[in-house]
């Protein structure tokens, strides 16, 4: 399908819109990005990458997830240019001539099918393996050398070390912008790197980068600071934020509103245009007392514009998924009913639109009978 196959109603043949569509299929702007509905694709990391280097077939994923009426996809995860950002040698990095040319390649594709797309840059830290590629010899790293087991091992940052890394983060906002992207995503969520700093639970730092909530957020603000200096003021610069970590899924940044605001304040003020809020249930309140969800709260405090995610589409979450469990087809109802009072701006789907490429076509014209489930087996290819 091209871009050209659905008309701005999501239609073709001129019947009536569906509700998906009104509501879905109406133009965003955030500076200079401008997404032709409501659809992002959630980053989903894939480890088709060897060497780092993304080749056709991953150009080719992308694209046809595009062609299937996306209107903003949001790349896998993709290693800053630092010694010890990852732990695979088949994920994506996002520096070196070999990469970079390869991610033209897929943003080339993905705007020939008229989507947008912005990567995911990304350090894991302390979720890093000893030993482990694409640079087996550097060590693990972050705030304090603790990972969210609470176990001690790694390298706790220096002032030095922060310099380092907040500068990759900077050089690949450049080269995105430079590679003809339409904006970016720093991965501050799941226990990564940026997250590590955010939460007391692996911040442990007694200098200005550790303590109070303020005193957490200094790594990250000076992060998205750094990005923001290097590229044009309307490229947007978007924050991936989350409660949760991988298997601590009761951990939690903010306990109440008023916590989640002094988080929010000085990131917005160092530059993020727009937060992406993941959630492992996109339709459950995020405190009490109220029906927002984690982007609805974002929004409603930061005034930013909010992405939404967290089994959208689907009746079960991704950790049921990989052990095995089937999840079917969920209806959306309570998904448009959110987006239509303005509780967010755009909706990020994950391993629906793994199960089936052609998901926001199917939903924006009504052919939800036509709709593929996702399935774990669906990881072992690329698609």
């Amino acid at each position: 399908m091209s871009s050209s196959s659905l008309s701005s109603s999501g239609l073709s043949d001129g019947s009536r819109p569906t509700r998906a569509a009104e509501i879905l299929d109406r133009p965003f702007s955030l500076g200079s990005l401008q997404v032709r509905n409501r659809i992002a694709m959630a980053p989903m990391t894939r480890e088709f990458s060897p060497g780092g280097v993304p080749g056709a077939d991953v150009a080719e994923y992308y694209a046809r997830r595009a062609a299937g009426g996306v209107g903003l996809i949001i790349t896998e995860g993709t290693y800053v240019g630092h010694a010890s950002a990852g732990t695979s040698d088949r994920v994506p990095r996002f520096h070196g001539a070999d990469a970079l040319a390869g991610w033209s390649e897929v943003v080339r594709r993905v705007h020939e099918e008229g989507g947008r797309i912005v990567p995911q840059l990304w350090h894991v830290g302390m979720a890093r393996a000893e030993g482990a590629p694409p640079v087996p010899e550097a060590p693990r790293v972050g705030p304090s050398g603790v990972d969210l087991t609470g176990a001690e091992g790694g390298h706790a940052m220096t002032r030095a070390d922060l310099d380092e890394v907040i500068a990759a983060f900077a050089q690949a906002a450049a080269a995105a912008e430079r590679t003809g992207f339409d904006g970016i995503e720093l991965h501050g969520a799941h226990g990564y790197l940026i997250d590590q700093f955010l939460w007391s639970g692996t911040n442990r730092r007694t200098d200005a980068y550790g303590g109070d909530p303020l005193a957490r957020t200094r790594f990250a603000a000076e992060i998205v600071a750094a990005c923001r200096a290097v590229v044009s003021p309307d490229f947007p610069v978007i924050l991936r934020i989350s409660q949760w970590k991988m298997n601590h899924f009761d951990a939690r940044l903010a306990a109440t509103p008023e916590e989640l605001d002094a988080l929010l304040a000085p990131l917005s003020e160092a530059g993020v245009d727009a937060f992406h809020c993941s959630t492992r249930r996109y339709w459950l309140p995020e405190f009490e007392g109220a029906d927002l969800n984690l982007a609805g709260w974002v929004k409603k405090l930061s005034g930013k514009p909010g992405i939404t995610v967290g089994s959208v589409g689907l009746d079960n979450v991704f950790t049921d998924a990989f052990r095995g469990e089937r999840g079917e087809v969920a209806g959306i109802d309570r998904l448009l009913d959110r987006l239509e009072r303005d509780e967010f701006d755009l909706v990020a789907v994950g391993r629906a639109l793994l199960g089936d490429p052609e998901w926001a076509a199917k939903i924006l014209t009504g052919r939800t009978a036509e709709l593929v489930p996702f399935d774990a087996g669906q990881l072992a290819v690329l698609r």
